[in-house]
């Protein structure tokens, strides 16, 4: 099959699983299918470290100055969560649609294991936390794999991770390998700027200093400046600041807090400060954030 003409029907399989099957759509760990249905206007999002296989459908990512698209022709992979504005083109007619892999570690250290000191297989350590490289038809045919099993409980229990593990294994083999390589690679740039963002991740309400994230990780101020804008396309106070904003828009949205206690919940000491950070953030208050978001039909997962 063509790849524009498996690209639709694995599309299709989304839409009519999003759709039409979800009380017959059994769960893959570390899978999740994306569908949009209407057109996003570009949004602050916090994008999770994962792969991104669309079928149908672009978006469009903003990171600092980098602007990226990916489609059906490409595939989108972060190493580390990115704070990124998205604009998604979808509609009722044409939707998104897609699956997000969760890349688990563990099992990323044993396919290397597996793969050895193969000749073959030199991928370079990369510094960027995001990156996009073309789908293949091994990818697709076996994304078209794990579709099917997900209609199966015992299938998608059972054969679902070995086809997630192979997916990664083609996307371990291919133009991005070295950053998926830098996942677990220490002693490296990389591994020390993960190191602080997984900080920042579980600790981001407490008063992180960037003096304190660079000493942890072994780096002089300047060269832990110069390196987290590497992998993340800006600075570690916007980083951090971005990051306690999402946090807070979820506990907000998932949890029903009000702003002010989502607020000091995420680190702030003033609720005034929020809003207007909030605001100069999202484009709107807290309370019309919150609004939008509960109004739409389907909002944008990766």
């Amino acid at each position: 099959m063509a790849h524009e003409a498996l690209c639709q029907h694995l599309a299709n399989q989304v839409v009519t699983l999003m759709t039409h099957g979800r009380n017959r759509l059994c769960p893959v760990e570390n899978v999740g299918l994306i569908y949009v249905n209407q057109y996003q206007p570009r949004t602050p999002m916090m994008y999770l470290p994962g792969i991104v296989i669309l079928f149908q459908g672009s978006k469009t990512g903003y990171l600092g100055s980098t602007v990226f698209t990916y489609d059906a022709t490409k595939y989108l992979m972060l190493t580390v969560p990115l704070p990124v504005e998205c604009e998604t083109w979808a509609t009722a007619e044409e939707p998104v649609a897609g699956m997000f892999l969760t890349v688990d570690t563990a099992g990323l250290q044993d396919l290397l294991i597996e793969i050895g000191d193969d000749e073959d297989f030199q991928p370079q350590p990369q510094t960027s936390g995001i990156h996009s490289a073309w789908l293949t038809e091994p990818m697709l045919c076996a994304a078209e794999r794990l579709l099917d099993v997900m209609t199966n409980a015992r299938d998608a229990r059972v054969l679902g991770p070995q086809i997630v593990r192979e997916i990664i294994y083609y996307v371990l083999t291919g133009p991005t390998g070295g950053a998926l390589l830098s996942l677990v690679s220490r002693h490296t740039q990389f591994s020390q700027i993960a190191r602080a963002l997984r900080r920042i991740e579980n600790h981001y309400a407490d008063n992180l200093s960037v003096d304190a994230l660079a000493a942890e990780v072994n780096m002089s101020v300047s060269a832990f400046h110069h390196n987290f804008k590497a992998v993340t396309q800006t600075s570690p106070l916007q980083y951090l600041k971005r990051y306690r904003l999402h946090q807070a828009r979820l506990l907000m949205l998932h949890d029903g807090l009000k702003a002010s206690a989502a607020a000091v919940r995420v680190g702030y000491e003033s609720p005034s400060q929020f809003s207007r950070e909030f605001k100069r953030y999202f484009g709107v208050t807290p309370g019309e954030e919150i609004n939008r978001v509960r109004q739409t039909v389907a909002e944008p997962q990766a």
